[in-house]
């Protein structure tokens, strides 16, 4: 017995079209690539053997998924090799805080006194990273480490509070980026946790935002190709409450989302 044959090919030629257009529109959805964010790390013992580990706060994890609106990569610091290899797939640059202060040698200061954390390897490999992000244009946003030390609580805080608290204000410059972000606001509350500060800012930096004792808390690089800001305190720990820290984040986001599509673009010329 011969199996029922199908409708008349004229019309499943018609059922084709239809199912093809209703393919087309059910895969008209976004195809815009969330942007990959870059997010340093340090080098911390870990376990009971001390086993070096290479970690991030969530925190910078939690913000990059949320007000920046990208993919988090966590960059292990493996040295200036790293660098060419990770940077071109890379879409934006967090430079996280940590408890460890920036070594001495690197900007001919003093010696730290005995028992100061340093990381060398992040030294190695953030110091390389974060010229060749500025030189690309790279979305660049750094937090906390290498910047002013100021008289407020440890950077190792355990208590939530304080690590949320407004610890003083920032006197920013009218019309800056930052104060641009803040809504015109120039005078700033902030939460402060740092052990370590600049004494003389780099040819490039610009600052933009001081503490009431005159300890730079936000700069900019001068001429930059792209978003290249830095803050004193840690927008991370309250962006979900504090507006002025989630404008930030968004606003590095955009930047980041921009270099994103600007690469997914060139990519599909090639």
């Amino acid at each position: 017995m011969r199996p029922a044959r199908g409708p008349p090919c004229a019309e499943r030629r018609g059922n084709c079209k239809l199912s093809l257009d209703h393919a087309a529109k059910a895969g008209d959805f976004d195809t815009r690539m969330k942007p990959l964010i870059g997010i340093s790390c340090c080098v911390k013992p870990f376990g009971v053997f001390g086993t070096p580990n290479h970690a991030a706060s969530e925190s910078y994890v939690r913000v990059a998924l949320g007000p920046v609106g990208g993919i988090p990569v966590l960059l292990p610091a493996a040295g200036e090799a790293l660098v060419p290899e990770i940077l071109p797939r890379l879409d934006g640059l967090i430079l996280t805080g940590s408890r460890s202060n920036v070594c001495p040698d690197h900007y001919e200061g003093p010696p730290h006194a005995e028992g100061t954390p340093e990381d060398h390897a992040r030294d190695a490999t953030t110091l390389p990273l974060i010229r060749a992000a500025i030189a690309a244009g790279l979305p660049l946003l750094a937090i906390c480490r290498g910047f002013q030390e100021l008289n407020s609580t440890p950077a190792d805080q355990r208590f939530a509070r304080v690590r949320v608290a407004k610890a003083h204000s920032v006197r920013l410059v009218p019309e800056s980026p930052i104060a641009q972000l803040a809504g015109g606001v120039v005078d700033l509350p902030v939460n402060s946790l740092h052990n370590q500060g600049i004494a003389r800012l780099a040819p490039r930096l610009i600052a933009e935002g001081w503490a009431p004792d005159g300890t730079v808390e936000a700069v900019r690089v001068r001429d930059a190709r792209g978003f290249a800001l830095g803050v004193q305190w840690h927008p991370e720990y309250d962006w979900e409450s504090d507006p002025v820290s989630r404008s930030l984040f968004e606003a590095f986001g955009k930047a980041c989302q921009a270099w994103a599509d600007r690469r997914t673009h060139r990519a599909a010329a090639e």
